[in-house]
C-alpha cells in the first residue's frame, strides 16, 4: 500500500474521535500494543538523540521490508513514536526515506503538544530515515 494511503487510514482511524484529549488518549493506547524494545537492547548506540524523554528505536530488515520496535520512558512518547512507527512499518528503505509524514499536522497534534514534544517527534523521525539510509 502507498505511504499516502497508509497514512489517510492512520489519520481516518483517529481523526473519527472530535475531542483532541480523546484523541491523544487513544493514540497513546495503541502505542502500548507496539513491540517493545527489550530491557537489554536499550542501550545508548539505540536511544534515540535529541529527544527530552528516553526513546529507544531499533530497526531490522527482512525481506526488503524494515520493521521497528520501541521504547520510550513515557507513555505519551511511545504512543507518538509508535504512530509514526506504524506508518513505516512494513515498507522498503527508499520508501521510508522519500515520504515525509504529515500525521501530526493532519490529526491537530502540533496544536496540542508542547514544542518539546514535537521536537522529540523530529529526532524519532531523523532516526527512522536514518536507519532506512543505511540498508
Amino acid at each position: 500500500m502507498p505511504l499516502a494511503e497508509k497514512q489517510r487510514q492512520l489519520v481516518a482511524r483517529f481523526a473519527i474521535i472530535d475531542d483532541a484529549h480523546e484523541r491523544l488518549a487513544a493514540i497513546v493506547a495503541s502505542g502500548q500494543r507496539w513491540p517493545e524494545v527489550a530491557d537489554d537492547e536499550r542501550t545508548e548506540a539505540r536511544r534515540v538523540p535529541g529527544c527530552v524523554s528516553a526513546v529507544w528505536l531499533t530497526g531490522a530488515v527482512k525481506d526488503g521490508r524494515c520493521h521497528f520496535r520501541i521504547a520510550a520512558a513515557s507513555s505519551v512518547v511511545k504512543g507518538l513514536a509508535a504512530l509514526l512507527t506504524a506508518l513505516y512499518e512494513g515498507e522498503t528503505p527508499a520508501a521510508i526515506v522519500a515520504w515525509e509524514p504529515g500525521l501530526v499536522e493532519a490529526l491537530g497534534l502540533n496544536r496540542q503538544l508542547s514544542p518539546t514534544r514535537l521536537h522529540g517527534l523530529t529526532h524519532i523521525r531523523r532516526a527512522i530515515r536514518d536507519f532506512a539510509a543505511a540498508q
